[in-house]
């Protein structure tokens, strides 16, 4: 055979192995994927969104990372470790660190509110009850998003719970759910008043322990991270400006005080999955996401309505029934940010999605997933037992 046939034949036979690498079941099985992630990607650039990443996990696979968009005007293209702000997405951190606290019988469960914060007499009826599982189970009965203006307008932690003392309860402690950001100001005050603090317990308990090197709590790392996204404000339809990180609910750290990059949260995937059982214990993950109040409104919030069945709030996590699959999940928005979490345990596979924008996108976006995800994970079954 002589050279140019030979190089024919070699060039012929790569386009073959070419076209059957594409119709291959491991593409075809991507193909869900790769459509959804252009969608996105579609969305951002029709919306003008400054910049986003996301990550699909599931267990045993590679996992799959998109990026688009930019830090800021000027600044470098997002990548894997640029750090965002987490919002209350914070509160799911919340959740496994006292998970772990309660397991080293530093606290418990129910850990009074007297003993939280002792300065103040939190003398609302019903409120001598008021323990820990109720500050992160969102069952407190206060008012929902009590004082949260207290904190937009830079209050101190302590101004802030002297308000939530005095303030008279709607509902008995555990009897409603009523969703809260400054009452895990207790938690702040409580590790401080213990010569600790939430970022210092976060990175001995979880951050280090699992490698979340550009993971923190606090202002002052995110902008001393060397790469992280700028918040973005909408001033119009489709237009945003750069704006300055507030220091505010930093203040409240345990409610919005954690910063992570997608490379980040992708551990902490695979630490919510079982991977890390000796830093995450799965019995804990158990705990954190087991249905404790029902939170009926959250199955008429936009983008998920329909595919929502049923929902309630844990222990820093929301519990979904989503077309008769569990979803684990928690959202977090904060000026110029806004993040997702969610993981389905039954199906082994997780999604995180955070963006350096105010945007609603992010209302579809995880919903959208999962939809697909469970069309694509579960017809296929169906049909192969059939």
């Amino acid at each position: 055979m002589t050279l140019p046939v030979l190089k024919r034949f070699l060039s012929r036979l790569f386009l073959l192995l070419s076209v059957l690498v594409s119709i291959s079941p491991v593409n075809a099985a991507d193909r869900w994927l790769q459509n959804y992630a252009s969608e996105v990607r579609r969305d951002a650039q029709k919306y003008r969104i400054p910049g986003y990443a996301f990550v699909y996990y599931q267990q045993g696979e590679t996992p799959k990372i998109y990026v688009y968009g930019k830090t800021h005007a000027k600044g470098k293209a997002i990548d894997e470790d640029t750090v965002f702000r987490l919002a209350s997405v914070s509160k799911t951190f919340t959740g496994l660190l006292m998970a772990k606290l309660v397991e080293q019988d530093e606290l418990t469960w129910e850990t009074k509110i007297s003993e939280l914060v002792p300065q103040q007499n939190f003398a609302g009826k019903g409120m001598s009850s008021l323990a820990l599982e109720h500050i992160v189970g969102q069952s407190s009965g206060f008012m929902p998003n009590a004082y949260d203006n207290l904190i937009e307008a830079d209050y101190s932690l302590d101004r802030v719970l002297s308000s939530l003392a005095s303030l008279e309860p709607i509902c008995a402690p555990g009897e409603c759910y009523t969703y809260q950001n400054a009452l895990f100001g207790a938690i702040e005050n409580y590790l401080l008043n213990q010569e600790t603090s939430y970022h210092r317990q976060l990175q001995e308990q979880l951050f280090l322990p699992l490698g979340m090197k550009h993971a923190s709590a606090g202002k002052g790392a995110l902008v001393s991270s060397q790469q992280w996204a700028r918040p973005h404000i909408a001033i119009a339809r489709n237009r945003w400006r750069e704006g300055e990180v507030e220091s505010n609910y930093y203040r409240f750290a345990p409610a919005a005080g954690v910063n992570a990059s997608i490379s980040d949260m992708t551990i902490y995937l695979q630490a919510l999955l079982g991977e890390f059982p000796t830093i995450v214990p799965p019995e804990i993950v158990d705990k954190v996401s087991a249905p404790r109040v029902k939170t009926k409104r959250e199955t008429y919030r936009r983008g998920w309505r329909g595919d929502l069945q049923d929902a309630h709030y844990g222990l820093g996590w929301r519990v979904y029934n989503f077309n008769g699959h569990r979803v684990i999940y928690h959202g977090g928005w904060v000026k110029g940010y806004r993040a997702d979490v969610s993981f389905a345990p039954d199906f082994k596979s997780g999604y995180v999605m955070l963006m350096n924008a105010e945007s609603n996108l992010i209302n579809t976006t995880t919903a959208e997933f999962w939809k697909r995800y469970f069309e694509h994970k579960v017809q296929p079954d169906r049909a192969r037992a059939d």
